[in-house]
């Protein structure tokens, strides 16, 4: 009975203490002016960030649950030189309790809403937050009469609006949608800031650590950490910065991104010309300062090649340097987007050709490896530089260690009268010829080792354009190789006993040969066979004409020379080759057939004689006697003129 009394009794006095809270916060709520409470929490704000809220609007008190004071229309910061730092539409200050009831306010938290945080950088290096970053640092510094006050700052749906001036441009940037907690240092020393927020449609986890708040706003040496996590990108930070005697940050530093073609065109920074630049991923040291950020020690992974090196980012250009070694080094990908035939792949392609991205910065990158893949091609041990400038790319290969042999030259492309230009330096010195042009140009009939140089340029909105302006050399001499798909002796020895027995399939067998010298000039696409000559063992090749690269067709005449004739001369047969590049047809003179066949030598002989009539049945009788086109015997010869 007595512990029931006593359990009553606390109720009662509970109950009466919460009722008395109420009451008295009620009543506070109607009894302190709002004058004074909209000094007192301006008062405590510039006390813990050394800033000057100007509270435009009017203010609305509560007590009850919590204890809040929010403002209207307030300006964080003097805004009378000019655009302010930030504006916010509320400004909530959450106030503590005891102190509240003993008559005191004090902040324990406070929350902008939808602000707006301008930043301008002005070309001298300053901005408009430069003085309002003098007063939080001078708010930061120690002060034993200063007792703990909050160190709570929240940010809700807010938007940072960031102006610079870039290549005399003004540059404006946005950020939506912010949301952020950030941890004062109103007893530690460190500051925090942790939330989210969207960049060109895309939300953004970020985080923001600095070891020592006052050091780094006094421009003093600071540890800093960054997080950066969304779907177009992922980046960390880790190291250090300072801003005395100059603004300085190193680290590591490191990049991952599922496309660097996604994120490059998200941040609108460039579009990459061509095909590949997809999954990336970077980690090394990073030395930031002076509009410049020099990575050392850095592994760079792209496309599934990985290298070492140095790599330097010129943020005031907008050029990158470097020097890369890897392994083994794939560049199929970036080639894929060049379509040099149509889809039918018979004809050049007449798309526009669009070099995306190449006005936008400027490269000069060297790049080792030990092995090289370009589409079907494989490469030994090679050394490149590409150097890109003022839109125009060129490609130096030092030396590379390519089919048995050594390739150098150079490569360029460049926008040009709304297409590209394109030159070629190349030249291959004692290679594998079979796979040197198989590999690079598609070309699988020769075989043996020798010297390929080529020399063009052109110009053209298309593929089909370009190679309708080129211009040039080329040359190729070979020695102890062969024609594959054609055996020349093994005709000219059929014809040479047959001579009308038909041309027959002869592309198959080889066309061996000691020494091949080839030399071409090239002129708005048309290229002259100015020398030809093939040497073997038993026959010789001389080939001249015209070969046209637009419609990929030829045009050629030459002779053949069987030199081990089973006649005590040599064995001459002029012929022609003519069609299109992939299947062309190749026809020896009938003239001189003619003249060779026992059989039908009579008919031209007889075309000039007044009995030609007689002299042609005379001749086709013969010839369906004996279709194989072999020769007769004596008695069976045609009639001789009776003129």
């Amino acid at each position: 009975m007595t512990a029931a009394v006593g359990l009553k009794r606390l109720a009662i006095a509970v109950v009466a203490v919460i009722a008395a809270v109420f009451v008295a916060l009620v009543a506070l709520s109607f009894l302190i002016p709002a004058a004074t409470v909209r000094d007192a929490v301006a008062k405590e704000i510039h006390a813990v960030t050394g800033l000057d809220p100007v509270l435009r609007g009017d203010l609305s008190v509560s007590l009850f649950p919590s204890g809040t004071v929010t403002f209207h229309k307030v300006v964080l910061g003097d805004d009378r030189n000019g655009e302010p730092g930030l504006v916010a539409d509320e400004l909530t200050a959450r106030l503590r309790y005891f102190p509240l009831l003993a008559g005191r306010i004090e902040i324990a938290g406070v929350t902008l809403v939808r602000p707006t945080i301008a930043v301008t950088f002005l070309p001298g290096g300053q901005s408009n937050w430069s003085g309002l970053i003098q007063s939080l640092a001078r708010a930061l510094q120690p002060d034993p009469d200063r007792t703990a006050s909050f160190s709570e700052i929240g940010i809700v749906d807010g938007t940072v609006v960031v102006h610079k001036f870039y290549a005399g441009k003004d540059v404006t940037d946005r950020l939506d949608g912010v949301e952020f907690q950030l941890a004062w240092p109103s007893i530690s020393r460190s500051f925090g800031a942790s939330g989210r927020f969207v960049w060109h449609d895309e939300p953004i986890e970020a985080s923001l650590t600095l070891g020592d708040f006052l050091a780094a706003l006094s421009g003093e040496r600071s540890g800093v950490k960054v997080r950066l996590a969304g779907a177009p990108i992922k980046a960390a930070f880790d190291g250090a910065m300072s801003a005395q005697p100059s603004f300085k940050i190193d680290g590591t530093l490191s990049v991952e991104s599922p496309s660097l073609r996604d994120t490059m065109h998200w941040t609108d920074a460039s579009r990459l010309p061509f095909g590949g630049f997809g999954r990336f991923a970077l980690k090394g040291h990073s030395s930031i300062g002076g509009g410049v950020v020099s990575l050392s020690n850095v592994n760079v992974e792209l496309d599934g090649n990985s290298a070492e090196g140095v790599i330097t980012l010129s943020t005031d250009r907008r050029t990158v340097q470097g020097t890369l070694a890897a392994d083994a080094l794939d560049v199929t990908p970036y080639v894929s987007g060049i379509h040099l035939l149509a889809v039918n792949e018979r004809n050049w392609d007449q798309l526009p050709i669009a070099l995306n991205g190449f006005a936008d910065f400027d490269l000069d990158l060297r790049i080792s490896a030990a092995s090289v893949k370009i589409a079907s091609a494989q490469l030994g041990r090679t050394a490149v530089a590409a150097n890109m400038r003022s839109g125009k790319l060129d490609v130096t290969i030092g030396e590379s260690q390519a089919f048995g042999g050594i390739a150098k030259g150079s490569l360029g492309i460049a926008s040009a009268d709304g297409g590209v230009s394109v030159t070629s330096h190349v030249a291959f010195v004692d290679v594998d010829l079979e796979s040197c042009l198989g590999q690079v140009f598609g070309i699988r009939r020769l075989e043996g080792r020798g010297n390929l140089a080529l020399n063009i340029e052109g110009s053209g909105a298309s593929v089909l354009a370009v190679t309708n302006t080129l211009t040039g050399t080329a040359s190729l001499s070979a020695h102890n190789g062969a024609i594959a798909g054609i055996n020349v002796e093994q005709l000219l020895r059929r014809l040479e006993r047959r001579p009308l027995s038909g041309n027959g399939d002869f592309r198959t067998g080889k066309t061996p040969f000691d020494q091949l010298t080839l030399n071409l000039k090239i002129e708005q696409g048309q290229v002259s066979v100015d020398d030809m000559h093939l040497s073997g063992p038993a026959v010789r090749l001389a080939v001249g004409g015209q070969v046209s690269v637009p419609t990929r067709d030829l045009d050629l005449k030459g002779t053949a020379t069987l030199t081990s004739s089973e006649t005590a001369n040599e064995f001459d047969l002029p012929f022609v080759v003519q069609g299109p590049w992939d299947d062309p047809i190749m026809l020896p003179d009938a003239q001189s057939l003619i003249r060779r066949s026992g059989a039908a030598a009579p008919l031209l002989e007889s075309i000039k004689s007044r009995s030609a009539g007689s002299a042609v049945r005379s001749v086709i009788d013969k010839l369906l006697a004996n279709p194989t086109g072999a020769v007769a015997p004596p008695a069976a010869t045609a009639p001789k003129n009776p003129d």
